[in-house]
């Protein structure tokens, strides 16, 4: 942190976005995600099932049933991803996120590395990395800043 007072843009907007994941109903791994441009936050999403289905902590999760490696399979998950969701969020809303950030807990996948660079997005802050080597070199390729906090 720059100051135990005032802490940077960075790590105030992943502070907001480490709060957005706590509404995730995932039962596999929480994620939030927050688009700022221009200092303010545009809009946040966390992972989960989409928009009045049933909860995953209600039906019970199809990859952990079918023992399905962390990253593998998500086609077939129920749940949308934070940055999918901000990014519908925005949209809905009809808010350009063009030129903005995004601020995730977790790296993104390569969907959602896709859904980022078509979006407009120039920059990606995350508190942690994720195994997808493909998704890093998407963004790379598009130009788009990936700043990594926790590097595993």
């Amino acid at each position: 942190m720059t100051s135990a007072a005032r802490p940077s843009w960075d790590e105030y907007f992943m502070e907001i976005t480490l709060q957005v994941a706590r509404r995730s109903t995932c039962l596999r791994r929480a994620v939030g995600a927050i688009i700022v441009k221009d200092k303010q936050i545009l809009a946040t999403g966390y992972n989960g099932a989409p928009s009045g289905f049933e909860h995953c902590e209600q039906t019970g999760c199809l990859r952990e049933t079918l023992h399905i490696p962390s990253g593998e399979r998500q086609e077939i998950c129920r749940g949308l991803h934070a940055e999918q969701n901000a990014i519908i969020q925005a949209a809905l809303h009809g808010v350009s996120v063009a030129g903005g950030s995004l601020y995730s807990t977790h790296q993104p996948c390569l969907t959602c590395a896709k859904m980022i660079i078509n979006s407009g997005l120039r920059r990606v802050v995350c508190h942690d990395s994720y195994p997808d080597d493909l998704a890093r070199a998407f963004l790379e390729q598009a130009g788009i800043e990936l700043v990594v906090w926790n590097h595993d």
